[in-house]
């Protein structure tokens, strides 16, 4: 428990804590609700103005909409016709992130019903992709979003910002064959999105894995990063990144997510995702 968090406890009632921890999420529910309407009538249209242009979380994005709108439309058309589209709410069950990945919901921004606002694309997909396995030997699934998130970014960053994720998801069928059928094809579409750009490259790592490692390397055009260590432990096997000159544009990566979500460690996913407003900036 941070500093932070002791001084609103040391306010409440002795045990107050634990009642609520212990409160199902209708009972939760059922006890908040009335407090964000106590709040929101002591609102005043100043305090609206007021947190419109103060709060990093409601300011509007610096991004033209209708440059951005033309680079997601050529994303969209570069896609091949096996991809399924998804429109994505803009909550997702609690826990989303943090019940399959090393992330701290306190990065995300959690809702008084049992939902959090959407702070990864990726994350989402891998449902979709886990629950259309069932109907589906190879699953790709596609979606752009506005995402939130509760970290600070640093100056010039805002709170949230346009992503642009794939995730494909299928059975692993031995010999590293799945991983490498998968890894090309994120790299060819995302070669295919870079083509107009100078100096750009889409790079591959591996991690721990000598034969995903001899099975790309008879792939061409395809080149390896294999000093980069960031991402190893929430990526598993490989990791992708998405550059242009010495902007990073994208990331992504090999997960176990949709192996915990079917119970099936045989199931391989990869996740990889691009900042569409970096990429209007630059086309």
């Amino acid at each position: 428990m941070s500093d932070a968090e002791r001084r609103v406890w040391s306010r409440m009632p002795a045990g107050a804590a634990e009642a609520i921890a212990g409160l199902s999420g209708s009972q939760l529910q059922t006890l908040l609700m009335p407090v964000m309407r106590e709040r929101a009538g002591r609102a005043r249209p100043a305090d609206l103005l007021r947190r419109w242009r103060e709060d990093r979380f409601v300011r509007p994005a610096a991004a033209d909409p209708r440059q951005v709108s033309r680079v997601e439309a050529r994303l969209w058309e570069l896609l091949g016709d096996d991809v399924y589209g998804v429109q994505l709410s803009p909550v997702t069950p609690l826990g989303t992130c943090t019940v399959v990945s090393p992330t701290s919901q306190n990065r995300i921004v959690s809702a008084t019903r049992p939902v959090e606002v959407l702070s990864d694309p990726t994350n989402a997909l891998a449902i979709e992709a886990a629950a259309r396995r069932d109907q589906h030997d190879e699953v790709h699934v596609a979606a752009t979003h506005q995402v939130l998130r509760a970290q600070v970014f640093g100056p010039g960053m805002g709170a949230h910002f346009r992503l642009f994720a794939l995730v494909s998801s299928a059975r692993d069928t031995g010999s590293g064959r799945t991983e490498t059928r998968l890894l090309e094809r994120h790299l060819a579409y995302w070669q295919r999105v870079l083509a107009p750009l100078e100096n750009a490259a889409v790079r591959y790592t591996i991690f721990d894995s000598p034969l995903l490692r001899e099975r790309l390397a008879a792939v061409p055009q395809l080149v390896e990063e294999p000093g980069r260590e960031r991402g190893r432990g929430y990526y598993t096997g490989a990791a992708l990144r998405i550059t242009a000159g010495d902007a990073e544009l994208g990331d992504g990566g090999f997960t176990t997510w949709t192996a915990q979500l079917r119970g099936d460690a045989k199931e391989r996913c990869l996740i990889s995702c691009v900042s569409v407003e970096r990429l209007a900036s630059l086309i």
